[in-house]
């Protein structure tokens, strides 16, 4: 099966719409899919419920449907590196359920897996566990954590296949393949694709079976959140 689609826009008709759960993948700014956001920025739907480590940077990434005012809630672990972002959420305009990041991934994993809850001890005796069922175990406590499927999934990849079997690159894996299974419909951007059947099928990071549609982006401008260089000596 061609999962393969003619650009991003393409990728995205007919899937989103106002007031989705929609999941995106990265780490800051690293493995973030860039023509998929910009698709979504451009598609002019509101009222998202947002799903992702942090929420990219002013101007770039989804610092970008933040600034259209086109997501309603955030669910997140890191809310750094973005004025627009605390400005919106310390005037009330911006809803946000701060998420560990160690179970958020669990989240979207445990999503992926078809379990509907699970039990952590982080965040128990916190404000992330206002709310919560509290349960003991040998002892101990534990918060209960309700596990997240996205409506759209948003991922980020390297290279896929033309049935969607993806190699990820390096740390711009992060939190992709988890986004990617919890997703009731998961787009992938990649950088290159190849016939099925030319992967080497003991290199494929995820299956095909996750993945419903694939967009080339051959030339990402992978961004970096925080340069630093080494100072020149005198």
């Amino acid at each position: 099966m061609n999962k393969v689609f003619p650009s991003a826009t393409a990728a995205l008709s007919g899937i989103v719409k106002n007031d989705q759960l929609v999941a995106v993948g990265g780490f800051g700014l690293c493995g973030i899919p860039e023509a998929l956001i910009d698709a979504l920025q451009a598609s002019g739907v509101t009222g998202l419920t947002a799903i992702s480590n942090n929420a990219g940077v002013d101007g770039f990434g989804l610092g970008k449907l933040l600034a259209t005012r086109q997501i309603k809630k955030m669910i997140s672990s890191y809310v750094g590196e973005n004025k627009e972002f605390e400005r919106q959420y310390l005037a009330g305009e911006l809803e946000l359920d701060f998420t560990p990041q160690g179970t958020l991934a669990e989240k979207l994993r445990a999503g992926g897996a078809g379990i509907p809850a699970f039990f952590t001890k982080t965040g128990v005796g916190t404000v992330v566990a206002e709310g919560k069922e509290i349960r003991e175990f040998d002892g101990e406590q534990y918060v209960m954590e309700r596990s997240l499927t996205p409506d759209v999934s948003l991922v980020k990849a390297y290279i896929a296949d033309k049935s969607g079997n993806l190699v990820f690159r390096k740390t711009a894996r992060n939190f992709n393949p988890n986004v990617a299974q919890a997703g009731k419909i998961t787009i992938v951007e990649v950088e290159k694709i190849v016939e099925t059947g030319e992967l080497d099928p003991d290199q494929i990071h995820l299956p095909g079976i996750f993945v419903h549609r694939i967009v080339l982006n051959a030339s990402p401008e992978k961004r970096i959140e925080q340069r630093t260089v080494t100072k020149a000596e005198a």
